[in-house]
């Protein structure tokens, strides 16, 4: 009984977000995206923008990470309607992982087809440079949970959903060209996530390194695994700020990380803007 009730209640949830979305836009949007710390001032770009803070939204807890303002907004980019995560919801400020998925799930009722999840991350790849854009083509949970613990959504996909090759090729392979034509070169890795809010130790970065990590966030893993499940089309751009290595003289700040994002901001909204216009 008491899995009943959990179900009846997370659907409704849902439900209830889109019915108060749905009073203040008239159009359905096609594609998400998900801005991550530093990102945000990709908004810019959206023309005939109506700004819904989180604040307003039924279930949905207030954003309280650095640089994420927690605004969704609606509006146009080239032709296309978007709906914009201007700032996530994470899990170490106290939400749980169904609750940092709501909007996913609304997205996926309002009939978005397509995400972009994007979010700053340490690389782990020597290779890297801080200032990189990282296209995630894989992804490691160490998060220790999944937003589709309990009864399924059958609503939205199966219980056991498979997870292989959830973040999309052909958005990737459009994302390299359009890199391209901006003279930008995109890197490719494996996204581990972890809960946060501390930094890793010098061991849990070597071990992030053997079992094949390109880089390091406290995001993104459990939103590709709800947009996955709901079949949405999945492009994860991870903006490198630093490099996380294990044997780096310091860890940088998180004033630093935020700051390191907002001057890849730039690159990632040439490419992510181009991108819309051709999905």
């Amino acid at each position: 009984m008491q899995n009943k009730s959990y179900s009846s209640s997370l659907a409704q949830k849902i439900s209830e977000i889109v019915e108060f979305i749905q009073t203040k836009i008239t159009y359905q949007p096609q594609i998400g995206v998900i801005l991550g710390s530093g990102l945000g001032e990709f908004v810019n770009v959206i023309k005939d923008k109506i700004i819904i803070s989180y604040a307003e939204i039924p279930h949905l807890p207030p954003a309280t990470a650095p640089s994420h303002a927690g605004n969704l907004i609606f509006g146009r980019i080239a032709d296309k309607n978007v709906m914009v995560m201007q700032g996530r919801l994470h899990g170490y400020e106290g939400n749980t992982p169904q609750t940092n998925v709501l909007l996913v799930w609304a997205m996926k009722k309002l009939g978005v087809s397509s995400v972009v999840i994007s979010c700053a991350a340490g690389g782990l790849n020597h290779k890297f440079n801080p200032g990189d854009i990282m296209v995630i083509d894989d992804q490691i949970n160490l998060t220790g949970n999944t937003p589709l613990t309990g009864p399924n959504l059958d609503e939205f996909g199966l219980r056991f959903p498979i997870m292989f090759d959830i973040y999309d090729k052909s958005l990737a392979c459009l994302a390299h060209e359009i890199a391209s034509k901006h003279k930008v070169y995109l890197q490719r890795g494996v996204y581990v996530g972890v809960s946060g809010p501390q930094y890793s130790t010098r061991a849990e970065l070597k071990y992030f390194i053997d079992i094949g990590g390109g880089a390091i966030g406290m995001s993104v893993v459990h939103e590709a695994i709800a947009a996955a499940h709901s079949g949405l089309r999945i492009l994860g751009l991870a903006a490198i700020t630093d490099l996380s290595l294990p044997y780096a003289v310091s860890h940088i700040t998180e004033q630093e990380v935020i700051a390191n994002a907002q001057l890849i901001e730039i690159k990632f909204r040439d490419i992510v803007t181009d991108l819309i216009a051709e999905i």
